[in-house]
């Protein structure tokens, strides 16, 4: 043992040496051979060469994660086939539910997500809040059969308790009830809202966590689905979460806004599976199909086509991502984009910016007040590479927006939880629905034009004007635009 002490001793700084070496080696080599973009292996590779053993850690917990797809998809599909099985792609006259151009988006969107495009859905449009939450605490109390709730954010606040409430009446009266929040969403909220749940003798769980703690190497991954499916039939969706901030009695001039969407028809049942399979994946109880998932479906007109589209770092990661493309290369006149953060990356700048040297216009609308601020710096930064492609961007008077809403030509839209970001597009598990309807699509376009109306243009002379120390902090914090 002493010789031993010795050694170490003498050797200690060669030891380490050789385990930065060997690890941090190891480590970059994985980078390099398993990341699929260029920029974040360069990304990955300097932070483990610039730290040969702080490095590697880093890459173990917020790196290595996003390679494990295969994995995760064996593990999270097993009930949704079961459910899928029955969706079947009977032919749609695309040219007649939207336009002509839209028949080859309609066979991308076939090859991008599992679930076939279903006709005879009716989806309303809820503002906010003050319209969302009402209709979502009505339709649990008048459940008969089952619950299914999915949300990222489920704060310990005066609506959170309302939700629990209403889903503790639905217990009572013997209603089959499923909550699954996102394990860093429970957390906004201290004391969470789990112990109402617990206390109540709701069934929760928490995605991407255990007894323990968050699992380390899923630690960068997050739920940021929004569903309720009430009696396998009636389903909301969209990008709210349930907190107080989205209700006007309650915040007042400062409640953020944002659109949710209440769904009636068959593509509830996919809204379902999505939720199944999350489920099964959390706590491994298969969900049955026969009393989770309506058979016969009754929706008020107008009806509209609609699928949903579900991503993340699985084998689904560019489900979303591909949409989108194709959505900006059939796009002939008009794209509207809402985002509260819009950081697409190179590649749908691309398709973005292409659009509009065809002449397409295109209008993208942010917030003028962001929630977050070192995304909205870099937001910022970016912001010159659509305006010089002739793009229109507008900064949103008021409180914050948090919708997320894209329309192509007034005839085809995409709503749901993913943003235009890295993470929503590489790392958390999405769930958007793109719909086929004219009638729909103006709709979204006139709340989208409603906030136009109302807001202040971006030029490249405004961004000009920013004090160069600002710009350059947004140009910095821009760099790190992945990783926000």
């Amino acid at each position: 043992m002493t010789n031993l002490h010795l050694l170490l001793d003498e050797y200690w700084p060669h030891i380490v040496l050789a385990l930065s070496i060997g690890i941090g080696g190891t480590a970059a080599v994985h980078a390099a051979m398993t990341k699929s973009d260029v920029r974040a292996a360069i990304a990955w590779v300097g932070v483990i060469i610039m730290s040969p053993l702080l490095g590697p850690l880093i890459y173990l917990i917020a790196g290595i994660n996003r390679i494990r797809h295969d994995q995760i998809s064996d593990q999270r599909n097993r009930s949704l086939r079961q459910y899928i099985s029955s969706d079947a792609r009977a032919p749609i006259d695309i040219a007649q539910l939207a336009a002509p151009q839209f028949a080859s988006l309609h066979t991308l969107s076939n090859r991008v997500s599992r679930f076939g495009l279903r006709p005879g859905n009716n989806i309303e449009i809820l503002r906010s809040g003050d319209e969302a939450y009402p209709a979502m605490l009505a339709a649990i109390d008048g459940a008969k059969r089952t619950i299914a709730l999915e949300t990222y954010i489920f704060d310990n606040d005066s609506q959170g308790r309302r939700f629990v409430e209403a889903l503790a009446r639905a217990h009572k009266r013997g209603v089959e009830i499923r909550v699954l929040i996102d394990a860093i969403g429970v957390r906004y909220s201290n004391p969470a809202i789990t112990w109402s749940l617990r206390r109540n003798d709701i069934p929760y769980a928490l995605f991407m966590t255990n007894p323990m703690g968050i699992r380390m190497p899923y630690a960068n991954l997050r739920s940021h689905r929004k569903i309720l499916v009430v009696d396998g039939c009636l389903g909301f969706t969209g990008g709210m979460n349930i907190r107080e901030g989205f209700v006007s009695a309650i915040a007042g001039h400062k409640a953020n806004s944002d659109t949710h969407f209440r769904v009636e028809g068959p593509v509830v049942a996919q809204l379902m599976a999505v939720f199944a399979h999350d489920w099964e994946f959390t706590t491994k109880e298969v969900l049955p199909f026969e009393r989770w998932i309506a058979h016969e479906w009754t929706a008020p007109t107008p009806h509209v086509a609609a699928r949903c589209i579900h991503s993340g770092p699985d084998r689904y990661v560019a489900s979303t991502h591909n949409l989108l493309q194709g959505a900006f290369a059939v796009a002939q006149h008009h794209i509207r984009i809402q985002s509260p953060y819009f950081l697409p990356d190179q590649v749908l700048l691309g398709a973005i910016n292409t659009a509009a040297r065809r002449g397409v216009l295109v209008d993208i609308v942010i917030p003028g007040k962001n929630n977050l601020r070192l995304v909205n710096y870099a937001m910022t930064a970016q912001l010159d590479q659509v305006l010089r492609a002739g793009c229109r961007v507008w900064r949103t008077a008021g409180p914050f927006n948090h919708s997320k809403l894209t329309t192509i030509d007034g005839a085809w839209s995409m709503i749901g939880s993913s943003n235009l970001d890295p993470r929503s597009l590489r790392l958390n598990f999405e769930l958007d629905m793109e719909i086929y309807s004219r009638h729909l699509a103006r709709r979204i376009e006139d709340l989208i034009d409603l906030e136009i109306a109302h807001a202040e243009a971006v030029t490249l002379e405004s961004l000009a004007a920013i004090p160069f120390r600002k710009r350059l902090r947004n140009r910095i914090i821009w760099l790190a635009s992945p990783y926000l």
